[in-house]
């Protein structure tokens, strides 16, 4: 994911969910095949070259906020689903 130097200050702290409510293991819940993980990838790679310009965005001390990558790939899943399905 993300270099852990660049997981502190302002912006926060990408967390790893591998469990939902502690009894459920989300990475089963979706097949190895779909595309969901491919977009994920792509996502991660991209976000990943962004990171040295978020660095610059974001101060340095105060209260930590949500990840930029986080807000970002969530709206890249809420296009994929709010658009229109045939």
């Amino acid at each position: 994911m993300w270099e852990a130097a660049r997981r502190t200050g302002i912006r926060g702290e990408v967390p790893s969910q591998p469990c939902f409510v502690s009894l459920i293991n989300v990475e089963t819940l979706i097949s190895a095949d779909h595309p969901i993980r491919v977009i994920k990838k792509l996502c991660d790679e991209v976000l990943a070259t962004m990171g040295e310009h978020f660095d610059t965005i974001y101060a340095a001390a105060g209260v930590p906020s949500t990840p930029p990558e986080t807000l970002l790939k969530g709206k890249v899943l809420q296009a994929l689903y709010t658009g229109p399905s045939c």
